[in-house]
This record gives structure tokens, sequence and C-alpha cells, in this order.
């Protein structure tokens, strides 16, 4: 379980000090798929960001597993079980799709092992599990590959910031269900997506919503998402992929 306990973060602006996240309380169970969604500038990457071990937060605590993670590095986050996909992957010229998926399991895995995560993410294996993760790949590619990283590593928590940013609509429906399926699949793992896509809203069990960096509701997707699409400015203005 993740536990967000009054959580701020603070950045300096033309010499004033700017509240990005203000006093947060969060709780994310074992094997739930959490959103978190609102307009943008809200702080909603930056708290993904937080919980990675990317930003450091001005006060407040981050449990995971009972265990205090305020204060580690991504590194260690990494070795308890936390996973980050960025909202733009890095590409990695010179090093190709079979090695990154290995390094990113930590283990030796077989070439049929590293095409059943592929073939997961809607890719086939015999055309990029040779390919060099650069720029020869498109945004949703490397998405998906990214994804599919995310699934050999077999994190409890996994945080995806923002996946529908810069692809097109065919590789956000394989994205949908890649998350469909892992939402039936996670039990005892858990799932935070960053995001203000409809669809992504529709498979959470709970919905998150951050305002102007605070805490403005959260609920099951029941209780939050009918009022969320009736007035919520970030659902409306997003509805639409980048092509």
């Amino acid at each position: 379980m993740l536990k967000i306990k009054n959580l701020s973060f603070d950045v300096q602006s033309e010499g004033q000090n700017k509240e990005i996240i203000k006093d947060i309380s969060i709780e994310v169970p074992d094997g739930k798929l959490f959103v978190i969604t609102g307009p943008n500038g809200g702080g909603k990457s930056t708290l993904a960001k937080l919980i990675a071990g990317i930003e450091k937060p001005t006060s407040g605590q981050i449990i995971f597993n009972d265990t205090d993670i305020t204060d580690m590095s991504i590194t260690d986050r990494a070795k308890l079980g936390i996973g980050f996909a960025f909202q733009q992957p890095v590409r990695f010229k010179g090093i190709q799709v079979l090695d990154l998926i290995r390094i990113a399991s930590g283990k030796e895995l077989s070439i049929t092992e590293v095409c059943s995560y592929l073939s997961k993410v809607g890719l086939c294996a015999a055309e990029y599990i040779n390919r060099e993760v650069n720029s020869s790949l498109s945004g949703g590619e490397l998405k998906r590959i990214e994804i599919a990283t995310v699934l050999a590593r077999g994190s409890l928590l996994t945080v995806f910031d923002e996946p529908e940013a810069g692809i097109d609509l065919w590789s956000f429906s394989n994205l949908i269900e890649v998350f469909e399926r892992q939402r039936r699949e996670i039990k005892d793992r858990s799932i935070l997506i960053i995001s203000h896509q409809e669809r992504i809203l529709n498979i959470a069990d709970e919905i998150i919503v951050l305002k102007n960096g605070v805490l403005e509701t959260k609920g099951t997707k029941d209780e939050v998402l009918p009022a969320l699409m009736g007035t919520s400015s970030a659902v409306k203005e997003c509805r639409g992929v980048n092509n």
C-alpha cells in the first residue's frame, strides 16, 4: 500500500515561494487502479514525480508497504517495487529492445519471454526485438515498449504519467486494452495513472481530482466521474488524443 501523508512541494519562482502541491493525503491500496486527474497545472505530474523520487517534497511523508521512502532515491524506491513510466519515454541510442527489456526485468530473460512482453502491448516481436530504441521509433511504439519494460519489471506499484501524451488514436486504444488487462491481473499490485482521458477514467477503481495543487475530491469512479464529466474543463478539453 502507498500512503501519502500531508505532502507539500514548493518551488522558488521569481524570488517568491510557489506552492505546487499543498498538504495532500492519499492512500492507494494493493490490487487497485487509481487515476489522478484535474486541470492542467494542477500538480498531477509533480505528484507522480514525488512518488517516484524524481522530486523531493518540502514536507510530509510517503510510505510504501510500511517503509518511509520520503528521502529515498529513485533507485532504492525501484528496489522496493515502485515503477515509473514517463510522459515522454526516453530514447536509448545503441540499445536494442531485447536488451532494454532484459535490463528492466533485472534478469536474463529468454527471447521467448521478451517476445511475450512485446505481444502483451500489441507489438510483433519479430519486427521489434532487434530494433534500437532511438528516433526511428514513433511515439506510440516507444510508449508501448516502455510499458513492456514496466511489465517485465513486475513492480508492486506502477505510476504512469499521462500515458496518452503524444500518441495516435490506434496506439491509445491499444494502451487502454493493456491497462484493462493489468487491472484484471494486478491482485496484490497497484497502478496509479496520471490522466484526463475519459476512457482511462472509465477503467479506474477510484479517481482523485487535483486542482491548483489541492486534493479537490476523491472517490470511486461511480461517485466522482458523473460530476467530473459535467464540470471538469480538463476532461472536456482533453477528450481527443494527439495525432
